[in-house]
């Protein structure tokens, strides 16, 4: 007599049908072979002291942005209609966060302004920088990463806004991860350093 008990045939099958799907189903999400991120080309200098009593304050809200940048994926415009990904690549954190960290350490390097954060803004924002990242990835069509950003600035307690687009194109390699993270990371850089000039004139 066996010492198991036996198993009904559809039973047999249905356990021997589930066996090989264990080897392909994971349920934890598996990491990107790539990380990317952008850093500032302007910083404060280590140790240095900014005073809001002695000089002029700015309120940098995170830009506003499409579904297709509200990812940490990286969009690539591969016709007027079409946006595809970056393959085996996304951002360490969604690029709206990751740019409006970029402009504040520019405008806060290069026009000497002290960059508030929302906490900090509510007593006196000083001047306000918002804004709309219209395009944070590639055109597939050109070979260049494309950073846009509708910019709305008001300047101190004033209730006039001034609006004005930025746009910088760099040429990139290929459309993969390594060389589209360069690009990006200039690109960005750039049109955060001709806020900067904007906003400092």
């Amino acid at each position: 007599m066996s010492m198991f008990p036996k198993m009904s045939a559809p039973k047999l099958l249905v356990t021997a049908a589930l066996l090989p799907l264990s080897a392909c189903i994971s349920f934890s999400a598996k990491p990107p072979p790539v990380l990317l991120t952008i850093s500032s080309a302007s910083v404060l200098p280590v140790g240095q002291v900014q005073d809001s009593s002695k000089s002029a304050t700015i309120t940098i809200q995170v830009p506003v942005v499409s579904q297709a940048l509200a990812t940490t994926r990286v969009p690539v415009q591969a016709s007027d209609t079409a946006i595809a990904y970056v393959a085996k690549a996304q951002w360490v954190e969604q690029p709206a966060r990751l740019f409006a960290r970029l402009l504040s350490d520019t405008v806060g390097a290069k026009t000497g302004r002290v960059v508030l954060s929302s906490a900090q803004s509510f007593a006196d924002p000083g001047a306000r920088l918002s804004g709309e990242l219209r395009s944070f990835g590639v055109d597939a069509t050109t070979k260049e990463a494309v950073v846009t950003y509708d910019a709305s600035l008001t300047r101190g307690s004033a209730s006039v806004v001034e609006k004005r687009r930025f746009e910088v194109r760099v040429a990139v390699a290929a459309v993969e991860a390594g060389a589209v993270g360069i690009g990006l990371n200039q690109a960005a850089n750039q049109v955060a350093g001709e806020v900067a000039d904007w906003v400092g004139r």
